[in-house]
């Protein structure tokens, strides 16, 4: 029997694409089981799909916290939780897409002489990679660019693993749902939760010179609803799931925020998009590379959010629109392959099944 764990979380970032690749891995009989933390996002996003394994994990920060004297110790711990879940399990390989959690997995691993493929989505490795490198056998890169970082004879470029059902969206069911007409074309703003507050205020301000011109969905993130607001060809949502695929076949333009997943979503679906990336101030700065990247190669227009204002960000919309058959013409040059399939072939032959 093949058989793999799949590691990662902290993030919804570092859970999508190992969900990507859970319906692929299926279809090749391969056995797949799960480590995660006891109460992170990995374990809501898993569910009962696959059989699920929590490890003690400690947060790596690159900031002074107190809590950076207790959590190497939850570290060691998870080395040994995972340790004695990995030796009963005995899968061919690991395969981890980082955050805290994949650190002690990825060492533990090690121990056991199981050969562990990294996954990076960001242009730049996380500490979370960064510390697990020397305990894999390779490492997967979203960006072409980040080879620059790491040693080049452990690693390949791949892209990230978009999931399938994206591509199956209905937009008049989308159509429906929101009370859209045919008139106008769709913009898609993901806000998201954590720092999507200015880009749903800036929004919110200049909503009426929007509406004008477009239609709108806007996905705000957990507690952002404004329930005063109830205009025509205005659609608002916390979060979405299972209407998401149609909610892309519908949107003609999407302005979002330039992590690593969605970006490649994007690319995948060929949607022209506007990128906000989270300020250097506000993250480690890896959206702003990831936002530069993609700007660099035709994909994407970029606004900072320095510059984000209601005026600009009209503007910016407007020129996108005139010009979204450019980019879509860019997005359909990508050298970028199926990363899915790359990723599945690697380990195939790391995992002595090829």
């Amino acid at each position: 029997m093949k058989r793999i764990v799949l590691t990662g979380g902290g993030s919804a970032g570092h859970v999508t694409p190992n969900l990507a690749l859970i319906p692929e891995l299926t279809k090749l009989n391969w056995k797949i089981d799960y480590i995660g933390t006891h109460y992170g996002i990995e374990r809501e996003l898993i569910g009962d799909s696959i059989p699920y394994h929590p490890i003690s994990a400690g947060k790596l920060r690159r900031y002074f916290d107190v809590k950076n004297f207790t959590d190497p110790f939850r570290v060691v711990k998870g080395v040994i939780d995972a340790y004695f879940i990995l030796r009963k399990i005995r899968p061919n390989i690991v395969f981890s897409k980082g955050g805290f959690v994949s650190l002690p997995v990825s060492v533990a691993a090690k121990f056991l002489g199981i050969p562990v493929v990294l996954h990076e989505s960001d242009f730049t490795p996380g500490l979370a990679n960064k510390l697990a490198l020397p305990f894999a056998a390779h490492l997967c890169l979203a960006f072409p660019e980040t080879i620059e970082y790491v040693p080049k004879e452990k690693a390949t470029i791949t892209g990230n693993p978009i999931r399938k059902t994206l591509f199956s969206g209905d937009k008049n069911r989308a159509r429906e749902m929101c009370k859209f007409t045919e008139e106008k074309p769709v913009i898609l703003v993901i806000g998201g939760s954590l720092g999507a507050v200015r880009i749903n205020q800036v929004i919110r301000l200049g909503l009426d010179e929007l509406l004008r011109e477009f239609q709108l969905i806007h996905i705000c993130g957990k507690g952002n609803l404004d329930l005063s607001i109830e205009a025509p060809g205005y659609c608002q949502f916390e979060y979405v799931s299972q209407e998401l695929p149609d909610i892309f076949a519908l949107a003609d333009l999407v302005v979002s925020r330039a992590g690593a997943n969605v970006l490649f979503e994007l690319l995948a679906l060929k949607k022209p998009h506007v990128l906000i990336p989270l300020s250097k101030g506000a993250s480690r700065g890896d959206q702003v590379l990831n936002a530069e990247s993609f700007a660099k190669q035709g994909f994407s227009v970029v606004l900072k959010e320095e510059n984000l204002t209601q005026s600009e960000l009209l503007s910016t919309i407007r020129h996108l629109n005139h010009k979204q058959a450019d980019y879509v013409k860019a997005m359909e040059q990508s050298k970028l392959k199926n990363a899915s399939d790359e990723i599945i072939k690697l380990i195939e032959k790391l995992s002595g099944n090829q």
